[in-house]
C-alpha cells in the first residue's frame, strides 16, 4: 500500500502515470532482495538512466551533500565534470566496494568499451547493520550485475525490497520509495521523478501531521543517544533541459522534502541527492570541439523545485508505507509503520477526511 491508496496526498501538483522515478521516459529499476535465516536483511537498488551504453552516451548529472556521514563512491568526477557515466547503484554500505568493482565489471563488458581504461562508478549506501549482518557482505557482484540486468521501465517495488530490505526509518522499518511530478503543459510539461532509500531518524510528518509526537516515537525523546542517526539516499531524474548546475540547485531542493517529513540530517548521517536529466546525452567521443545544447532557462526552474519538493517527501513516506515489519540480525525487530493510527493522526489534523 501506497500513501495515496489512503488518499493522503501531498504538495499541489499531479504525479506522473505510475508515481514513480520510471515515470521519466527511458529510466528503469532493477532490485536484488537477499533475505534469508536469521541475519540476511539486505539487497542493492540499481537505477538505469536509459537503455543505452551510458558510459559512451553520459547523461547530465549532479550531486548535492545534506551531511556527509557516507561512503558515496564516484561522488568527486560527477561533480567535476558534470555528468554520469554509469548506472546508480544503492546498497549497505560495507558492499560499497563490491557494487564499485561490478559497475566496472558491467561497464567494461559492454559493447563499445573494449578500449575503456577508466570508469566512474556511482555508487550510494545506507548501514543497514540493525537488521542485517552487515560484517557479513552479503551482496556479491552477482546480485548488482542480477539488478542491472532486471531493470524494468514499469511499476517499483517498495519497502523491504533491494537496497531497502535491512533499514530503519524514524524508528519504524523503512526502505525504498519512489514518487513523481508532472508539470502542466504551461509550465513545461516536465516529469521529476524520486527514489529514496531511507534509513534515518528525526520526528516523522505526515502530510504536515506530528505523527512521530503523537505516536511518542522520536529522535532524542529522552536521551541523547544515537536515535537520530543513520542515511537518506535520493535520487532524482527529469526530462528538464538541465545541465549540471541547474540539477545541483534542483538537488538541493530535495532535501527541502527530506525535512518536511521530519528529517534531521543528524551527524552520523549520510544525506545524499544524486540528480541527472535525460534531455540530452554528452557524448564520450565527438567530432566537435563545442557542445550544442538548448537548456532551460534559470527564470523557468521553479516548478522543478517544487516538483522535487513534492516527489521527495512523498517518496520517503511511501517507503514507510510500504515497508513490513521485520525480524532480523541478533533478533532485532522493527515494526512498520502502525498506518490504522497514523490515519486517526491524520484525521485528528484534518488531513484525511
Amino acid at each position: 500500500m501506497r500513501l495515496r491508496d489512503f488518499n493522503i496526498k501531498i504538495g499541489v501538483l499531479p504525479t506522473g502515470k505510475l508515481n514513480t522515478i520510471t515515470d521519466v521516459a527511458g529510466v528503469k529499476v532493477g532490485q536484488t532482495t537477499l533475505n534469508a535465516g536469521d541475519s540476511v536483511r539486505t539487497g542493492v537498488t540499481a537505477i538505469l538512466p536509459h537503455d543505452g551504453n551510458v558510459f559512451q552516451q553520459k547523461v547530465p548529472a549532479a550531486i548535492e551533500l545534506g551531511n556527509g556521514f557516507g561512503k558515496l563512491a564516484g561522488y568527486s568526477q560527477v561533480s567535476e565534470l558534470g555528468n554520469l557515466e554509469t548506472p546508480i547503484v544503492l546498497t549497505n554500505t560495507l558492499n560499497v566496494p563490491t557494487a564499485t568493482a561490478a559497475l566496472v565489471d558491467w561497464t567494461l563488458n559492454q559493447k563499445g568499451n573494449e578500449n575503456v581504461r577508466s570508469v566512474n562508478p556511482v555508487v550510494g549506501e545506507t548501514n543497514d547493520s540493525y537488521l542485517n549482518d552487515i560484517r557479513g557482505r552479503y551482496v556479491k557482484q552477482s546480485h548488482v550485475i542480477e539488478a542491472l540486468q532486471k531493470a524494468t521501465s514499469g511499476g517499483v517495488l517498495e519497502g523491504n525490497v533491494g537496497a531497502g530490505t535491512g533499514t530503519v526509518c524514524f524508528g519504524w522499518k523503512g526502505g525504498i520509495g519512489t514518487s513523481s511530478r508532472k508539470l502542466p503543459a504551461k509550465l513545461g510539461g516536465y516529469t521529476v521523478g524520486v527514489l529514496v532509500q531511507t534509513n534515518f531518524g528525526g520526528v516523522l510528518e505526515v502530510a504536515g501531521a506530528p505523527v512521530g509526537i503523537e505516536l511518542g516515537k522520536y529522535s532524542f525523546k529522552e536521551t541523547l543517544d544515537k536515535s537520530g542517526d543513520g542515511s537518506c539516499m535520493m535520487v532524482v531524474a527529469t526530462d528538464a533541459p538541465l545541465d549540471a548546475r541547474n540539477l545541483k540547485r534542483l538537488a538541493k531542493r530535495a532535501l527541502i522534502g527530506l525535512g518536511k517529513t521530519g528529517g534531521i540530517m543528524a551527524n552520523g548521517s549520510g544525506d545524499y541527492v544524486i540528480a541527472f536529466s535525460t534531455a540530452y546525452r554528452v557524448a564520450h567521443e565527438s567530432n566537435s570541439a563545442l557542445e550544442e545544447l538548448k537548456l532551460l532557462r534559470n527564470d523557468d526552474t521553479s516548478p522543478l523545485f517544487l516538483a522535487v519538493i513534492e516527489a521527495t517527501e512523498e517518496a520517503i513516506l511511501n517507503s514507510l508505507f510500504a515497508a513490513e515489519t521485520t525480524k532480523g540480525y541478533q533478533g532485532h525487530t522493527i515494526e512498520k509503520l502502525p498506518i490504522p493510527k497514523v490515519l486517526e493522526i491524520l484525521k485528528k489534523y484534518g488531513k484525511v477526511k
